[in-house]
């Protein structure tokens, strides 16, 4: 499976978290982290609309190229 671009910021909040112990920072970078979970759950909405939209053939294959179909 491929690695999303959310999947690398995830993994590069994640770094930073256990990095540091600077409880302020803590905070904001789980917030953050929530934050994403919140915009891959949004992602993950609408990629599942267009999967069951009424496309034409053409649209859907270059939605798919371009990486919004899987």
């Amino acid at each position: 499976m491929t690695e999303t671009t959310i999947d690398t910021v995830r993994t590069l909040l994640e770094s930073s978290v256990a990095e540091t112990d600077d409880p302020e920072v803590h905070f904001k970078l789980r917030t953050a982290l929530q934050l994403l979970a919140v915009i891959d759950r949004q992602q993950e909405v609408a990629s599942e609309a267009l999967e069951n939209a009424e496309i034409e053939a053409k649209t859907r294959e270059n939605l798919r190229e371009l990486g919004y179909l899987n």
